[in-house]
């Protein structure tokens, strides 16, 4: 297991993440009823053995199994005798949490009133690293900021991220909190995979430039890339796609993104989900990659990936068939900069 910056911080984190979404009840009737399956003993297992291979990374949110979630989470660490110290963890917020107006989004009441109460579930006196788990329409950014600055300065966050914002609105969030001297965003929770590469269009650059680290959802695009499903599958695509069929993916693109993995896995003796997520791994951008499971032997052949080593041939065939389309002004930004990097200028006599 290899440990990461954390963004811009001294913190470091493993490069696998485990993500506990699936922590919760069963057959709710809701989306999470669909995805969670996985009971208390079942998780103290699960986390038990993502620690003994390196794990030292969590990801919850209080949204999953309205609050479920944490609260397995946080009993699981008790559970186990974890040292707090040795463990980090991320939740969100912003999800509906009741049926009342003020019961979701990112404005200060929401946010104030949801970090007491994840820290109550998660049976801690802290959050490592707290995300606003949307982009909301309506709180000013500022509002959001400031608030988050609070939660920072009282010691109840020690770190902030973002998930599933675009890159103008992290930009201009880092904007204000440099002009107000408030906390930063250190990381973004986004979704990427072999075929779902579009955040390297605008969000990537961005991100090296402000210096903060990714943490990567669905990188086997909701076990589409797992080498279930798709033409030459071995199986019948029985698992989570078949309930729900999330995130969107270009199915086309995927499969020849899955053809091509399944000569690399070959080649190294791996299985299809192992190359996908260690094609998300070896981008240098990428600093965790949050893994979810409901059984014991899914989260070990996923931890397995950290093994896989992919030599330049490998990446060179996989970049080439999930290679992004040019897109506009990608393209004429390339073509009007042709010449002007240092490397490209030849010494002159």
């Amino acid at each position: 297991m290899r440990y990461n910056q954390l963004g811009n911080t001294g913190l470091f984190v493993s490069e696998i993440c485990l993500g506990t979404m699936t922590f919760g009840a069963a057959g709710s009737g809701t989306t999470w009823g669909a995805i969670a399956d996985v009971d208390q003993a079942a998780a103290d297992t699960i986390v038990e053995r993502s620690l003994a291979a390196g794990v030292n990374f969590f990801d919850t949110a209080d949204v999953y199994s309205f609050g479920e979630s944490e609260k397995i989470l946080g009993q699981a660490l008790v559970n186990l005798d974890v040292p707090r110290k040795d463990v980090v963890i991320a939740t969100k917020v912003y999800g509906q949490m009741g049926d009342k107006p003020n019961d979701r989004g990112a404005s200060r009441g929401h946010i104030m009133d949801s970090v007491e109460d994840s820290l109550e579930r998660l049976q801690m006196d802290h959050i490592d690293l707290y995300q606003i788990h949307a982009s909301d329409a309506v709180t000013p950014i500022e509002e959001t900021m400031r608030a988050l600055d609070d939660l920072v300065s009282s010691g109840m966050v020690r770190y902030i991220g973002v998930s599933n914002w675009m890159a103008y609105r992290i930009a201009k969030a880092q904007g204000v909190s440099e002009r107000k001297d408030f906390a930063r965003f250190e990381t973004l929770q986004a979704y990427y995979s072999i075929a779902g590469r579009d955040l390297e269009r605008e969000i990537v650059p961005m991100l090296n430039d402000e210096k903060m680290g990714l943490m990567v959802w669905s990188p086997l695009a909701g076990g589409l890339l797992s080498g279930k499903y798709g033409p030459g599958a071995p199986g019948n695509g029985e698992g989570r796609r078949a309930n729900f069929d999330f995130p969107p993916v270009d199915r086309d693109r995927a499969w020849e993104c899955v053809a091509v993995m399944r000569t690399v896995a070959e080649k190294h003796g791996v299985s299809v989900a192992e190359v996908a997520l260690a094609f998300v791994l070896a981008k240098p951008f990428v600093t965790s990659v949050i893994i979810g499971a409901k059984r014991l032997e899914q989260l070990d052949a996923n931890l397995e990936a950290v093994k896989v080593k992919l030599d330049a041939g490998d990446m060179e065939k996989l970049d080439a068939v999930s290679a992004l389309p040019p897109e506009y002004p990608g393209w004429m930004v390339t073509r009007q900069n042709a010449g002007r990097r240092p490397g490209d200028f030849e010494a002159k006599n």
